[in-house]
């Protein structure tokens, strides 16, 4: 079986980082966290050859879902979201985008929970609920390429911040030791913001989670 690949677009006005992953040599992709501008998304994939099977949220941030309907509507693929964060993604001041000038509400084909695998794009996803920086913000892990999207709970060198509706740090670094942590050290980290990093570097070096 054709490996596993990721790619990356950064855009929006939180340099929020927007991933892509695929079969190598397929033209399927479940992408992540479109964060703005939902039709440059569409006809950037469009030109590399790639069409959005699934469209995938870690948490219902302005920042991460602002391009979602757009991406939606054009490529037909399916929005799903996990399950606990139903209040953020339907309620602009939770989500932070009535702050921001444009009231966003998201309503997700599908909820995902903790622990659920699916299978999109041919590649399997594990759902990891890692509440804190909001009430049902998650991960996804695929374990066939040692893989972890991360979105806004772990950084490099870093975690997220918490002081924003349904947050918690307490919640978000148990998260962090208890679903994060256990993974193998060599897994590659793939965060909403910044560069990625390992789980074994941050078992080490994290000083938020020592």
């Amino acid at each position: 079986m054709a490996g596993i690949k990721i790619g990356r677009m950064t855009l929006g006005v939180c340099a929020t980082n927007c991933y892509f992953l695929y079969r190598e040599g397929a033209d399927r992709v479940v992408f992540i966290d479109p964060a703005d501008r939902g039709a440059d998304l569409y006809e950037g994939l469009k030109r590399k050859g790639f069409s959005v099977e699934a469209i995938l949220l870690t948490h219902g941030h302005f920042d991460h879902i602002g391009g979602s309907d757009q991406l939606r509507q054009l490529s037909g693929a399916k929005l799903c979201a996990p399950a606990d964060e139903r209040a953020v993604c339907s309620d602009p001041s939770a989500n932070l985008s009535a702050q921001f000038g444009h009231r966003t509400v998201i309503e997700p084909d599908e909820w995902l929970t903790d622990g659920q695998t699916i299978a999109l794009a041919d590649i399997p996803l594990e759902v990891i609920a890692t509440p804190g920086h909001t009430e049902g913000s998650a991960c996804y892990y695929v374990r066939e390429a040692g893989i972890l999207i991360a979105g806004d709970t772990l950084f490099a060198g870093s975690v997220g911040r918490t002081d924003f509706p349904t947050g918690s740090m307490s919640r978000l670094v148990r998260s962090v030791k208890e679903k994060l942590f256990v993974l193998p050290d060599d897994t590659r980290v793939y965060p909403g913001h910044g560069e990625s990093t390992t789980i074994g570097e941050e078992k080490r070096y994290n000083p938020y989670c020592q």
